[in-house]
């Protein structure tokens, strides 16, 4: 059987770590390995709506930076077909029959939905589409024949979600989907990278985290401010780590060969974190070794994005050769569809 990747990302604003080391350097992983037949990622523009249909400038204005983006940060287009949800309008269409076979009862007990629900504070005002939107994310993965789903924790609600409308489509029609598998990250920090102000997760939303498009200076800044151990007042107190933003991401991002660099007192972080722990080591100079590894890893990307701006054509242009591939592939699918649920009356017509 054919192994095809999808991956999705909603613009609702620029890229950052918590992309970065949850989602997409295990794409990279992915599409390095060549294991796999078709390697999709889709920018998630029409999921974006369902809740900001009344700020569509805030997804517009994103969606080619995302493209940028996951460009910049190692997504070789060139192996990976980048796509705008909206540019497939096949996906409504198996979205809307796939709508019939889901009762309103099992999307409310979704847990990501009820979760996300609670987080927007929608009560009366729930938007239709936003509760409907696994149904969606079905449409999503079904259409390209998806047999493997990277995605956070979070994801799998929906990865189940998404097995059960196969399941009844195919026992009610004809079997003509394969059941998904999701692929999550290796570690649970991977996946949900905390805020630089010790808020459990890094959000676009809530602007405490760093993004991949920041400057050198605006990424030492934001470090230097980062949440660490509230009772570390002087140097000489002994520190704590659980729960501190530095070390977490220390625990992430940092290599044995980065202390040889840039921090040499040192062989590797169990013994950085031992004099943290017992006393006698600053805040400060845990930033300033976090900017410094950081910066390594930003550097190529900012070199990359200001070399896709300068030729910023060829980014539209790839998105919309990519749109008519899509197309093409979920129409394939569609008329599989028909042909299954019986709803080919003129097919033959000549």
């Amino acid at each position: 059987m054919a192994e095809t990747i999808l991956s999705g990302i909603r613009p609702t604003g620029n890229l950052h770590l918590g992309h970065y080391c949850g989602a997409i350097s295990q794409l990279v992983e992915l599409q390095n390995k060549g294991s796999y037949d078709n390697f999709f990622v889709m920018i998630a523009d029409a999921q974006a709506l369902t809740d900001n249909a009344k700020n569509v400038d805030k997804v517009k204005n994103n969606v080619i930076q995302v493209a940028i983006d996951l460009i910049s940060a190692g997504i070789d287009p060139n192996k990976v077909t980048i796509f705008i949800q909206s540019q497939v309008p096949q996906l409504h269409e198996m979205t809307d029959y796939f709508l019939n076979l889901v009762t309103l009862s099992r999307l409310k007990r979704n847990p990501t939905v009820k979760e996300e629900l609670k987080q927007r504070g929608f009560e009366n005002s729930l938007p239709v589409g936003f509760l409907t939107y696994p149904v969606s994310q079905a449409a999503d993965i079904l259409a390209f024949s998806t047999t493997l789903v990277p995605a956070g924790d979070d994801q799998n609600p929906m990865l189940e979600q998404c097995r059960e409308i196969v399941h009844t489509f195919n026992s009610t029609y004809a079997s003509i989907f394969t059941m998904p598998k999701i692929m999550l990250p290796s570690s649970k920090t991977q996946a949900r990278l905390p805020g630089l102000d010790g808020k459990l997760k890094m959000s676009k939303s809530a602007g405490n985290g760093i993004n991949l498009c920041d400057d050198e200076a605006t990424v030492k800044q934001k470090i230097m401010n980062a949440y660490t151990d509230p009772n570390h007042i002087k140097v000489s107190d002994p520190g704590q780590i659980e729960g501190n933003v530095v070390f977490t991401y220390l625990d992430v991002f940092c290599k044995d060969e980065h202390f040889a660099k840039y921090l040499p007192d040192y062989k590797n972080l169990a013994e950085l974190k031992e004099h943290y722990r017992r006393g006698g080591l600053g805040d400060v100079k845990v930033k300033i070794f976090l900017n410094n590894i950081l910066q390594e890893l930003l550097t190529p990307i900012r070199a990359k994005r200001a070399e896709l701006e300068n030729n910023i054509d060829n980014v539209y242009d790839m998105l919309f050769e990519n749109g008519k591939k899509m197309r093409k592939i979920a129409q394939a699918k569609i008329e599989q569809m028909h042909d299954a649920m019986g709803i080919n009356y003129l097919k033959y017509r000549k």
